[in-house]
């Protein structure tokens, strides 16, 4: 790389109005965190992106949110959860589609569990069945996707396996489905169910790889802190990044967003990022 690439951030609209000169003075990528809230899609969820768009006003950056996931699986074996599950993803893609978003983050339904016991069933027909449901469930959402412009990125939660959901984002055959990992998420399941190190998650998603969470942790919980504060292997994350040629977004996803200037300025010393 010629260049460091450049680092974005999720935050919530109420946080974009203390940092929304580190956005704009660079259009930097932002993943917008409201809209995960179903108590708010539910609602008046205009008012909040209104406010959103009032701040983001000249921003020409690349904008995504955070779709819904509390107490939702896309594979689930219940019709009627699926058909709730299809809805809550369309309240997503409407959102995005009113803000001119261009990303959805999704989560897996893939688990620990999973892991261990797909294989425990004849002629994968465990694989099948999640594969089945989750196109039961986000068929719809993904042909509103493609006509709206969003591409949703399933993202690892508790996947072991770094290359199960990018079958199943290649199962819908469509530029609506892409990759996600999120490198805390992947340490824990590193750390403590012995899943490969965080750079092989980003070798194996590829060219699929359209975003990742950056954050960092200890390999034993979903720490989601300052870059520097954890355990992870920032040079290798970065080196595995740089072959790639889909340009994911980078970005900082922390639980204090105090912490996002310090992580920039910490990956900058290293030479990594700005």
């Amino acid at each position: 790389m010629t260049e460091l690439p450049l680092l974005g951030a999720a935050m919530t609209t109420a946080t974009l109005e203390t940092l929304q000169d580190f956005i704009l003075s660079e259009n930097r990528d932002l993943e917008v965190q409201d809209f995960f809230d179903c108590d708010l899609l539910n609602g008046n969820w205009k008012t909040v992106a209104d406010q959103t768009r009032k701040l983001l006003t000249g921003y020409t950056g690349r904008l995504g949110i955070h779709g819904p996931f509390w107490g939702l699986n896309i594979a689930s074996p219940d019709r009627e959860m699926r058909a709730l599950n299809t809805r809550k993803h369309l309240q997503g893609i409407e959102v995005c589609e009113y803000l001119g978003a261009s990303q959805m983050v999704i989560h897996s339904p893939y688990s620990a569990w999973n892991y261990n016991n797909l294989d425990n069933a004849p002629n994968r027909s465990e694989y099948d069945r999640v594969v089945e449901n989750c196109h039961d469930t986000m068929k719809d959402v993904v042909k509103r996707a493609e006509d709206c412009g969003v591409t949703m990125v399933i993202e690892n939660i508790d996947d072991i396996d770094p290359d199960i959901r990018c079958a199943l984002a290649d199962s819908f055959e469509s530029d609506a489905m892409a990759v996600s990992i999120d490198t805390g998420h992947a340490h824990y399941a590193h750390g403590t169910n012995g899943a490969a190190p965080v750079d092989y998650f980003v070798r194996r998603a590829a060219n699929r790889l359209q975003h990742i969470h950056l954050q960092d942790a200890d390999g034993y919980a979903d720490r989601h802190w300052s870059i520097g504060e954890g355990t992870i292997r920032w040079t290798s994350v970065f080196r595995a990044l740089a072959e790639l040629d889909s340009q994911p977004r980078l970005i900082l996803e922390l639980q204090d967003k105090n912490g996002i200037l310090p992580s920039v300025a910490f990956l900058n010393s290293l030479g990594l990022a700005r």
